[in-house]
């Protein structure tokens, strides 16, 4: 059982993939043998390796780490997504992953019809979820284009019809897995603040991003991944200094 200020706890998680890789065949192999299948192997990729990690209220941890340090399965496994090789994962309250703005929509549905179908996942229980799409699709200010095929539009309009839905309530813990990426003009100047509401209103926070100033603006603590393993965890300006020095 967790404490009530807790909304997660990761006790020695592990999560391991199995990945299949091809041996380069030498010149004398190829000559004996041109038609000869590639010798494959296989080996281990290491995701998360022991991680232990527990998040309050209150709390809104930024996760840094290099391109296939280990982020994005972190962030699944929290959510539920990838179950772990061993180690257990306890979580309490409402939570709501946001990994990628494109899942879960279908390209040839209309913006419009792509915001009611996600609102029976995100809103399921909720009675007013009809009026939470029209104010997100008014939100959103995409005029005309609502209803016109989702695959026709940029990334910055997608991530700002998702986001726009999304952030209409808040979570127990909210995770967002470089979702401000590719985000335009628009969801700066008007998207992010609504989007700052939420994450301020929500219990907790997990939020993944290269950039350093988002990470400042919306994070209290950081998390340094390297090869599934966590080397930092503390204080951001802490956080964010180590991470640069290892370049």
């Amino acid at each position: 059982m967790l404490d009530p200020s807790t909304v997660l706890k990761l006790e020695s998680v592990s999560l391991a993939f199995g990945v299949d890789f091809y041996r380069r065949r030498s010149f004398r192999d190829w000559a004996a043998n041109p038609f000869a299948t590639q010798p494959k192997g296989a080996r281990q990729l290491i995701v998360s390796d022991s991680i232990s990690l527990e998040i309050k209220r209150g709390q809104r941890l930024g996760i840094l780490g290099r391109n296939g340090a280990g982020k994005t399965s972190l962030c699944r496994l929290i959510a539920g997504i990838y179950t772990p090789d061993s180690g257990r994962i306890l979580r309490q309250g409402t939570i709501r992953a946001v990994l990628d703005t494109a899942i879960g929509t279908f390209p040839e549905l209309t913006g419009r019809e792509n915001a009611e179908l996600l609102s029976h996942f995100i809103f399921s229980d909720r009675p007013d979820r009809a009026e939470l799409v029209r104010e997100a699709i008014e939100w959103s200010e995409l005029g005309p284009q609502i209803d016109t095929a989702f695959q026709t539009y940029s990334r910055g309009m997608q991530t700002r019809l998702v986001l726009s839905l999304i952030s209409a309530l808040p979570y127990d813990l909210l995770i967002l897995d470089e979702v401000f990426d590719g985000a335009d003009r628009f969801f700066s100047e008007k998207t992010l603040p609504r989007v700052m509401r939420m994450i301020e209103n929500s219990g907790a926070v997990v939020f993944v991003s290269h950039s350093e100033s988002q990470i400042r603006k919306v994070c209290n603590r950081v998390l340094v991944l390297e090869q599934g393993k966590v080397l930092f965890d503390g204080e951001p300006d802490a956080g964010l200094d180590f991470y640069m020095k290892r370049g």
